[in-house]
């Protein structure tokens, strides 16, 4: 197991009725902007839940934060905070939501272009206070210290990771996330899956609690995915789920372990360029990864099989080919697309959406050894 440091102070407060605790986890007297996503908050009954919550408290809102945030969007937020003095930001939606509350709390108390953060990785020396109410589980964004911001104007999607953005609490009601179309409910599973296989699918180091953690977390999100389609006012299974979701992303499995992003930065451009939701792109993009990298990641491909789909017999190819298959085969099982041909993208599309690679300077995969060719080659997999 390699050396790691460790730290995550966020206050998680879980379960039913969970929200009407607000007004005991922000500070008295703070003055707080609400930002939330379309508009569906309104109509499930989660912005009257935090409204009453908060009604001792000045309260302003900002609405419309786009699935994958606009740095746009995010910089009118700003200037709202800032006008209305803001000392407190409240998240209230799934991993777009809290991932553009992280930026606009760096952005607040930024000096300079905040563009930079993500751009440059220019230092986030301090970021107003923030809090969520999840009501999507995927990300993992409430309890961890990144964020992923879209640039459209740039045609860039890019992350930053900074202690400064962990939110001080979540509230996580599964109940929250009753009223969420299938089609959201689905890209959750799957994102959520992703995350940890991509700190788990790499090499073995010896470390075991990280290993059989990861196992079970992807073992429960397999079984319980479908599952959340069939009947999706199972609270037993929104609540496995969304603790999974969260313990996927919460830094817990990831210590002391290689881990590959390449699927979530291959991913970005068909977002920018294509709208293709994250949990999509991942879908499409990491069944080719595993395939043209089974030789560095067999020994780990092999547990993978073993440990979440039960594929324990066959020759050491069949047994790789047969985990690649079934995680694809999830995917589907869950409603998504996993070619890039479903979504209309051609072979001609595929510079453009390897090229910000080398632009960006990435070396990806565990050991930093997928560049654009390398990317293209896997994209070529999926189509």
């Amino acid at each position: 197991m390699n050396n790691f440091e460790f730290c995550n102070p966020v206050k998680v407060v879980f379960g039913k009725g969970s929200i009407a605790r607000l007004s005991t986890l922000i500070p008295e007297g703070s003055k707080i902007l609400m930002l939330y996503g379309g508009g569906s908050i309104k109509k499930n009954g989660i912005h009257t839940q935090v409204s009453e919550a908060l009604k001792d408290y000045p309260l302003t809102e900002f609405s419309g934060i786009e699935a994958n945030p606009h740095y746009d969007t995010c910089m009118k937020a700003v200037e709202l905070a800032r006008r209305k003095k803001t000392d407190f930001l409240l998240a209230v939606g799934g991993g777009s939501v809290i991932d553009a509350t992280k930026f606009i709390a760096a952005a607040i108390c930024f000096k300079g272009d905040p563009w930079d953060i993500p751009a440059k990785n220019a230092p986030v020396e301090r970021a107003m206070p923030l809090g969520v109410v999840l009501t999507l589980s995927a990300t993992g964004s409430e309890t961890n210290e990144r964020a992923v911001i879209s640039n459209i104007s740039e045609g860039q999607k890019l992350g930053f990771a900074t202690p400064a953005v962990f939110p001080a609490f979540a509230v996580m009601d599964p109940e929250a996330t009753y009223s969420l179309p299938a089609a959201q409910v689905a890209n959750g599973v799957v994102d959520s899956f992703i995350h940890v296989i991509e700190q788990y699918l790499t090499y073995p180091v010896d470390a075991k609690v990280q290993d059989a953690f990861a196992e079970s977390l992807m073992r429960i999100i397999r079984e319980e995915g479908p599952r959340a389609l069939k009947d999706p006012l199972d609270y037993n299974i929104r609540a496995n789920l969304m603790w999974a979701a969260t313990n996927a992303l919460n830094g817990w499995i990831g210590q002391g372990v290689p881990q590959d992003w390449s699927s979530h930065r291959i991913g970005y451009p068909l977002t920018v360029q294509f709208g293709l939701a994250h949990a999509e792109t991942l879908a499409v993009i990491l069944p080719g990864v595993m395939q043209y990298m089974q030789k560095e990641k067999q020994e780990k491909i092999l547990r993978l099989g073993a440990a979440v789909f039960d594929i324990t017999e066959g020759s050491t190819k069949e047994r790789v080919e047969k985990t690649i298959d079934a995680v694809e085969l999830f995917f589907r099982d869950m409603g998504l697309k996993t070619r890039l041909h479903e979504y209309g993208i051609k072979e001609t599309d595929l510079d453009a959406l390897t090229s910000p690679i080398d632009r960006l300077g990435w070396k990806l995969s565990e050991k930093g050894h997928i560049g654009t060719k390398a990317a293209r080659e896997i994209l070529l997999l999926r189509l």
